[in-house]
């Protein structure tokens, strides 16, 4: 069954912040010129802007296509912004923007500004691409949901991060802005290491200035032992994003990275656990591509017993990608998820609050930290 045939109905908004957070993270948000930021194009769930939703760092899109045509919309009130759904504001709901980070006002001394090198995730988190090319990127071979290559063609980044102005941006982001932690991801340079070793120098060069929490993020790399050189290098956790658990779907979806099959990933999934420890990796599981929800599920289920958290978020669907115009997942059917994929995390004692880095930790592009607490 197709999960995006599993539930057809969409739910009525909801006023549980669980609830109100799916949704919102499904439909979007109008900010009516209210706020500035937000970053388009890049690695990840992106077209979307940091805000503070009853205290919790969460990402919610703002410039991608349901965002603008989203129910929901930001109002100025006498003490801040305002909430509203259709027009009505959503009574004791506290929302704010992140602040934008000191450090984004920074440049290097060869002239790169900071927030070209790295960028603010959530409230606390560092992020950098650190190599923004990738050998899928090619029409025919890149991942339909991917933007990776469009922050490179808008200027708004730098194809290769030097590792000193990665230590840098870190050190400075550090003092000035307080952040927690630090996630490194790449584009796939090579078939070989696929970046493990270009995140590792960049993650020794760190290690020289800051002793915070580091999370690196590569397709599986052909040499197992190159966990153990991440690991030597100061790298605390690792995410092996296998982005879905259907088979179809990956290879319809992801023509060239699902060459790397699911059970390669599950093999290098024991090898990294092995290395990093339960709880310290994690994989993306996207839902809305058009998978059977069992399936996904159990892929889940699979990988939580390797010690492996399953970050489940839904398709994002961004600007200038081949799944530019597809619908999200319903509100009802994430909610479903959530709460199955919370109950597998329960079972296997994993947590996004015993990660130490990385997305799992910050929890900003997904609601399934909140659906843990639930019990």
């Amino acid at each position: 069954m197709n999960s995006n045939e599993h539930v057809k109905q969409e739910v009525a908004p909801a006023t549980r912040l669980e609830s109100l957070l799916v949704d919102l993270q499904n439909k979007g948000l109008r900010t009516e010129g209210l706020t500035k930021g937000g970053r388009r194009g890049g690695a990840g769930p992106t077209d979307d802007q940091a805000f503070l939703l009853e205290g919790q760092a969460v990402m919610i899109p703002t410039l991608n296509g349901p965002a603008e045509h989203s129910p929901y919309s930001l109002a100025q009130g006498p003490s801040g912004l305002l909430l509203q759904y259709e027009g009505k504001s959503l009574p004791f709901t506290f929302i704010e923007a992140v602040r934008r980070p000191k450090f984004y006002e920074l440049s290097t001394k060869d002239g790169i500004p900071y927030h070209k090198i790295a960028v603010l995730h959530g409230a606390d988190v560092l992020a950098s691409t650190v190599i923004q090319n990738c050998i899928r990127w090619a029409p025919d071979k890149r991942c339909k949901f991917c933007a990776i290559g469009h922050s490179l063609e808008q200027g708004s980044t730098i194809a290769k991060k030097k590792p000193e102005h990665l230590a840098e941006v870190v050190k400075a982001a550090e003092e000035l802005d307080g952040i927690k932690h630090i996630t490194l991801t790449t584009g796939t340079p090579n078939e070989t290491d696929r970046g493990a070793l270009y995140l590792a120098e960049c993650v020794r060069s760190i290690r020289q200035v800051s002793q915070l929490p580091i999370h690196v993020q590569c397709e599986p790399p052909d040499d197992d032992s190159l966990y153990q050189v991440l690991k030597d290098a100061g790298a605390n956790s690792i995410g092996l994003h296998v982005e879905s658990f259907d088979e179809e779907v990956r290879q319809k979806v992801m023509p060239s990275k699902s060459q790397i099959s699911l059970e390669v990933y599950f093999q290098a999934f024991e090898k990294a656990v092995a290395v990093f420890g339960r709880n310290q990796v994690s994989t993306y599981v996207i839902i809305g591509l058009g998978e059977d929800l069992e399936k996904t599920l159990e892929g889940c289920r699979r990988a939580a017993k390797l010690g492996v958290y399953p970050f489940v978020v839904p398709l994002r669907p961004l600007r200038g990608t081949e799944l530019e115009n597809v619908s999200p997942p319903s509100s009802e059917l994430m909610l479903e998820v959530y709460r199955r994929v919370a109950a597998i995390l329960q079972e296997e004692n994993l947590s996004s609050a015993n990660s130490s880095a990385g997305c799992a930790k910050c929890g900003a592009c997904s609601a399934l930290s909140l659906f843990e607490k639930l019990g």
